[in-house]
């Protein structure tokens, strides 16, 4: 085999990733993701909100009308969202067929999102695909009803994916103005589902210089069940280590880092980065983590951050079920916490209203859709389950659903869900 035969070869042997938005908060995420010029993903929309799946940017659009949504949306009762994405699973199926990595991503608390999500992530997983979650929970001027819906469809997504990241929507009021506009803060919630994804698939950018390949990914996330990120990035004296600091103690972090068993670290920024300063923000890094933890690095030349150095950390696998609580963690604008990282110099860059994505370049032409249809599996028989239970990818899935969630809570328009 020739050179040019193996670099065709390997061109053409190009990590499939798809990106599932599901209901009005994933579609959200979906429609940013497009407007950001990501490349190389293929973005996959699923909602019973028929009239806003047509305003979706996605490829591939996935109606889940039927006799009781009849495309009016699930009224924010999981039941619902659950049984018309069991109703459409041959569909769901189809469309996720050949990926080797799917995100599911969705706003929790919601009827199609909460509902849908797991039999969407059971169909990719069960296909083969590496299977992520990345979600965010509501804030909490949405109502007890809404925050109790969402932590049973966060446990019954855990059971179906590899690794879950939450992003709890509280945490993004640290990252931004006590005055933001509520538009503003259902944006910067998207975009922060957006760095949450972009995270992983950064890590995996054919144009790294030290490039962490999809199987390196695997290892630290299949079957890892819970996992954090964050992202940090800094300039000016001691950039590395500040961005790290950042990255290890971000708001968007649900819990601490600390104790992990795998991490995934990617460090970008202009060619004038020095040995010295990537060796200590990796090193802070495995400081946190677990003594035998299994640490997976890349480095991302990028002439255009000039001065600034960003630190992304995925950290998966833990002891317990769900890592530690990180109580110093602030919940309000205004709270500072007890981290290094509130000790920057003016050099650190804080971390922006709404994070701004760059579109990723995985090499290879743009993934059209899957075309040829697959039979529904046997699980479209099973329950999904949404009561409150211990986190585990292997536990079974239970069969308590929740009621419908009719008062209690603020009716959020579904542009905003």
């Amino acid at each position: 085999m020739s050179t040019q035969d193996l670099d065709n070869k390997e061109l053409n042997d190009k990590t499939i990733i798809k990106v599932v938005g599901v209901g009005g908060g994933g579609g959200n995420a979906i429609n940013r993701m497009v407007e950001e010029g990501w490349q190389n993903v293929e973005f996959v929309a699923i909602n019973t909100d028929a009239r806003d799946l047509l305003r979706n940017e996605a490829t591939v659009k996935i109606s889940l009308s039927d006799e009781t949504s009849r495309g009016l949306g699930a009224g924010a009762d999981p039941e619902k969202g659950r049984q018309a994405a069991l109703n459409h699973e041959s569909d769901i199926r189809q469309a996720l067929q050949g990926a080797d990595m799917v995100f599911v991503t969705c706003g929790e608390g919601g009827g199609t999102g909460t509902g849908a999500s797991p039999v969407v992530a059971r169909a990719a997983r069960s296909q083969g695909a590496l299977t992520v979650g990345v979600v965010t929970r509501p804030f909490k001027f949405e109502g007890e009803r809404r925050a109790e819906s969402a932590d049973r469809g966060i446990e019954a997504l855990r059971k179906e994916v590899d690794a879950l990241i939450v992003i709890p929507n509280d945490r993004l009021s640290s990252l931004a103005d006590k005055n933001i506009t509520i538009l503003n803060a259902f944006k910067a919630a998207d975009g922060a589902l957006l760095s949450g994804i972009q995270s992983v698939t950064e890590l995996i950018n054919s144009n790294a210089y030290i490039h962490v390949d999809f199987n390196d990914v695997t290892t630290i996330l299949k079957d890892s069940g819970t996992a954090l990120f964050g992202i940090g990035q800094s300039k000016g004296s001691d950039r590395a280590i500040h961005a790290s600091e950042i990255a290890v103690t971000s708001p968007l972090l649900e819990a601490s880092i600390d104790g992990a068993h795998g991490i995934l670290i990617n460090i970008a920024g202009s060619e004038d980065m020095q040995l010295p300063e990537v060796y200590e923000a990796v090193d802070l890094v495995r400081k946190k983590a677990s003594p035998e933890a299994q640490i997976i690095w890349g480095l991302t030349f990028d002439p255009d951050m000039g001065d600034v150095i960003r630190v992304s950390v995925i950290a998966a696998g833990f002891d317990s079920e769900t890592p530690q609580e990180d109580a110093d963690q602030p919940l309000i604008a205004g709270e500072k916490p007890s981290s290094a990282a509130t000790a920057q110099p003016d050099s650190a860059i804080s971390s922006p209203e709404v994070p701004s994505i760059k579109p990723i370049q995985l090499g290879g032409d743009e993934n059209s859709a899957a075309s040829s249809s697959t039979s529904a599996s046997s699980a479209s028989a099973q329950q999904a389950g949404y009561q409150s239970a211990p986190s585990s990818v292997q536990m079974p899935a239970q069969h308590t659903e929740p009621a419908a969630d009719t008062t209690g809570d603020i009716d959020i328009p579904p542009f905003l869900r």
